[in-house]
This record gives C-alpha cells, sequence and structure tokens, in this order.
C-alpha cells in the first residue's frame, strides 16, 4: 500500500506547472468523460469530442496545447487529426491513444510528429503526467523568451540600428565599456543619435536600474545652466521659492547624459570639472556639498581638442570627460545603414503597415548627404508616411524635399551601381582622413570610428598606399 508521502509525490509529479488547452476525441464515452474530468481537476481546459470528423472542425477554428486522440473511430482517423493538428500549429503536442497498438501505427504516428503513443487500456494518470511534462517546458519556454526579453532589454540596443562596419565598431566599444564606470565622451555631428547610444549605454551598465538624466548644455543660458545642472536652495535668487534639485542629483545611482557640451561657458566648466572630481556639487545659494554617485557620459557636437586650441575649453575637463573616446560617424558615411534605418522608421510611426520604398527612391536616399543625419531621415519617413495617403508607396518627393544644394547628389544615371559608389566614397574620405593626420593610422582609424585593424584592412582593400 502507497504511503502518504509517496502519494503526495505522485500528485505532485501531476501537477502541471501551467493549465493547458486539450481537446480529447475518443468515442469510447467512458473514457472521455472520466479523462476529462481528471484532466479539469488537474487544472486544464478540456475540450471533448466522440468522433475525428468533430475534431478536424474544432481544429480549424482552435489551437490546442495538446490532443488527446484516439487512433480508431468514427470519421477522421487519429493520423488524420495528428497532421491536421500539427499543420495548423508546431507547438501543439499530439498524444494517439489506440487498443490496435502495431509497431507500423506507432512508426505512422510518431514520424508525423506525435508526442507520445498509449495503449489502451491505460491509467488516467499515465497521460496526467505526460501532460505536467509538456506544461513543464512550455513553462520554462516561457521564462526563456522572458528573460530573453530582459536581456534584450538589458543590452538596449532595440533603438540602435545599423550593421555599417562604423556602426559596429562603435556597438563593439560601447558593449565593452558601458558594464564600467568609465566616463565616455561621444563626439559626432548633430543628428547622428549620440542620446540613443548614450541610452545604449546606460541599459548595458551596472546602473541601468537607476535614472537616465539627459540635459542639453546648449539649451539654456548660462545664468540658467548652473542652477539646472546643481539645484538651488530657497533664496537663492528671485522667485527661488523652494529648494530644488538639479540634474546631478536627479541622476543620483544612475546616468547623467550632458549633450552638447562644447557650448559650456568656462565659469560652468570650472565647477563642472569640480563636481566630477569631488563627485559633490553645492546647489546654487548652498554652503553644504551634496555627494553625488553617477556615471557622466557626455557628447560634443565639434572637436574638444580644437576648442582646446582656441581657449574656450578647459584641457583638465577635457581630460576628465574623455576616458573612453567614441566617434559617432555622419549618415553619410554609413549610407548601407539607410535602408534599415528606413524600414525601422516605418515600424515606428506606422506599426503593422505595409509601406513600401521603391528600389530607384531607396537608391537616392543612399546617396542623399543628409547633413541633417539620422534626425533628418527620421522626420523625412514620417513626413512620407503622412502624406501617403490611401497608397502604400512612399514617394520620393515626399522623402527627398527639392533642394538645389543637393540636387546633384541624387542623380544616378551614369555613375555606376550604388555598391561602387559607396566604395569610391568610402576610399575618398579615408584618403583625406589619412592626409589630414599626415599618414598617422591610429589617429585616422579614431576619426573615423574604427580600429587599425579595419583601417589597414580598408586600405588593402581599396589599393591605398600607407
Amino acid at each position: 500500500m502507497a504511503s502518504t508521502h509517496d502519494t503526495d509525490q505522485a500528485a505532485e509529479r501531476m501537477r502541471p506547472a501551467l493549465p493547458l488547452d486539450v481537446l480529447l476525441v475518443d468515442d469510447e464515452e467512458t473514457i472521455r468523460v472520466t479523462l476529462a474530468d481528471d484532466l479539469a481537476e488537474a487544472g486544464h481546459r478540456v475540450a471533448s469530442l466522440a468522433d475525428g470528423d468533430a475534431a478536424l472542425a474544432a481544429l480549424a477554428q482552435n489551437v490546442y496545447d495538446v490532443v488527446i486522440t484516439d487512433l480508431r473511430m468514427p470519421g477522421a482517423d487519429g493520423l488524420e487529426v495528428l497532421k491536421a493538428a500539427r499543420e495548423r500549429s508546431e507547438r501543439t503536442e499530439v498524444i494517439l491513444i489506440t487498443a490496435h497498438g502495431t509497431i507500423e501505427s506507432a512508426v505512422d504516428a510518431m514520424r508525423l510528429g506525435a508526442f507520445h503513443y498509449v495503449l489502451k487500456p491505460f491509467m488516467n494518470d499515465e497521460i496526467l503526467l505526460l501532460l505536467a511534462r509538456i506544461s513543464r517546458v512550455r513553462k520554462l519556454e516561457e521564462q526563456n523568451r522572458s528573460l530573453s526579453a530582459d536581456l534584450g532589454r538589458i543590452e538596449g540596443f532595440e533603438s540602435v540600428v545599423g550593421t555599417s562596419p562604423a556602426m559596429v565598431e562603435v556597438l563593439k566599444v560601447v558593449r565593452t565599456v558601458a558594464p564600467t564606470d568609465a566616463s565616455i565622451l561621444i563626439e559626432g555631428e548633430s543628428g547622428t543619435g549620440k542620446e540613443v547610444i548614450a541610452r545604449a549605454i546606460h541599459r548595458n551598465s551596472q546602473r541601468r536600474h537607476g535614472p537616465f538624466v539627459a540635459l542639453s548644455c546648449a539649451a539654456l543660458p548660462e545664468s540658467l545652466l548652473e542652477a539646472e545642472l546643481f539645484g538651488h536652495e530657497r533664496g537663492a535668487f528671485t522667485d527661488a521659492r523652494k529648494e530644488r534639485h538639479g540634474r546631478f542629483e536627479l541622476a543620483n545611482g544612475g546616468t547623467l547624459f550632458l549633450d552638447d557640451v562644447d557650448d559650456l561657458s568656462m565659469p560652468v566648466q570650472v565647477k563642472l570639472l569640480r563636481a566630477l572630481q569631488e563627485r559633490t556639487i553645492e546647489r546654487v545659494g548652498g554652503e553644504k556639498p551634496v555627494p553625488v554617485d553617477i556615471r557622466v557620459v557626455t557628447a560634443t557636437k565639434s572637436s574638444l581638442t580644437e576648442l582646446m586650441e582656441q581657449g574656450k575649453f578647459r584641457e583638465d575637463l577635457y581630460y576628465r570627460l574623455n576616458v573612453v573616446p567614441l566617434h559617432l560617424p555622419p549618415l553619410r558615411e554609413r549610407s548601407e545603414d539607410v535602408p534599415l534605418l528606413v524600414r525601422h522608421f516605418v515600424e515606428r510611426f506606422a506599426p503593422g503597415a505595409r509601406f513600401e520604398v521603391p528600389s530607384d527612391v531607396m537608391d537616392a536616399l543612399c546617396l542623399h548627404p543628409w547633413p541633417g543625419n539620422v534626425r533628418e531621415l527620421e522626420n523625412a519617413v514620417e513626413r512620407a508616411i503622412a502624406m501617403a495617403g490611401d497608397s502604400t508607396v512612399l514617394r520620393r518627393e515626399h522623402l527627398l524635399l527639392p533642394s538645389a544644394r543637393f540636387r546633384n547628389a541624387t542623380e544616378l544615371r551614369g555613375l555606376g551601381t550604388l555598391k561602387e559608389l559607396v566604395a569610391n566614397a568610402e576610399k575618398e574620405h579615408i584618403v583625406r582622413v589619412l592626409k589630414t593626420t599626415g599618414n598617422h593610422k591610429a589617429q585616422a582609424a579614431e576619426l573615423l570610428g574604427i580600429s587599425r585593424k579595419n583601417l589597414w584592412e580598408k586600405m588593402k582593400d581599396y589599393g591605398i598606399e600607407g
């Protein structure tokens, strides 16, 4: 006689991790009724039918997690039900039961994708154990999908679009340095997506559960910028009716992203340097230092080294910010990413819609210099979708507004294939950068946003003398 402990263990093995939707098909009423009752008692949702034709009709209308079917019964037989279930959904598991067990039918059933093959007479517990096993697998699959989604959110690259060599190099650096607390300086033209990269760094970091606070240093006059960064005490100036925390304090435990640091005035640069060195700030009108625990990511649209040479940017602050430099290339230097970006923006502005861009229009988009970079392309796609009306085709005149300045840039006739044009443009740019740096490979690679190895490979491919 089984002990209470053994009985509890058996019940535990039959308990499903997740309730399943089950279709039970058998012409024997005793089996159908008792097994359906036991399955329902275990927590599964059960639909029971007495013949194969009814089962085929049910499968045409619904998707089940599990189908339990007799092999021989009126109407369609069990193998036909098996085929229909698997055609409806490959995730549907099928358990065949029969009193006419033969090697041939077992082989056919397994070949067609049956999960298991059970001979009559059987104990209902045998079926319950099979469903518990399927349920546990489904539970693990759900957990795996959830974990993958969480990892995707942690990695945070869903908004970073690009497979060009330049972007691959950017993402390699981001993945490497993001888990650290090193300060990162992102250099790139306006509209290249510097904040998108900064957010990806944050979501890849150990601070991802903390706040991400962004501030454009060009958006505020100097008189307000200091208070915006460091906060102010009550009565510090006119209208300061209450204490206010600045961006440094709001970012505590997370990441502070300062865009357009090239626009900082010298007095604010001094206070920013002190805050970064001491990891404390003083509110405007305050005397008490306030400790802050932050990671600082900054961005500039201008060369800080040139600003240093002109005496407009502090050298000590530059080295404090530029622990890890990151160059974000303009869109004209990664034109192969344009189709990916267009698709990305279409999905953002018209989710589920099936907009198309004709190939000649896409070629024109790839050749366009995009002075406003990714932001300009984003606006162009949004405008084209808004102007499309009932059409599913995005038109050239909506994507590329007439411009005498760039008219010749998108003229295709007589200029060769897109691949040739992109290669020629890349070669010319590499030659120009090498000339600018006096053939200094490390500096050239940094300006190009690629590794030295990648630069050597490109020089070899293009026959550039080194």
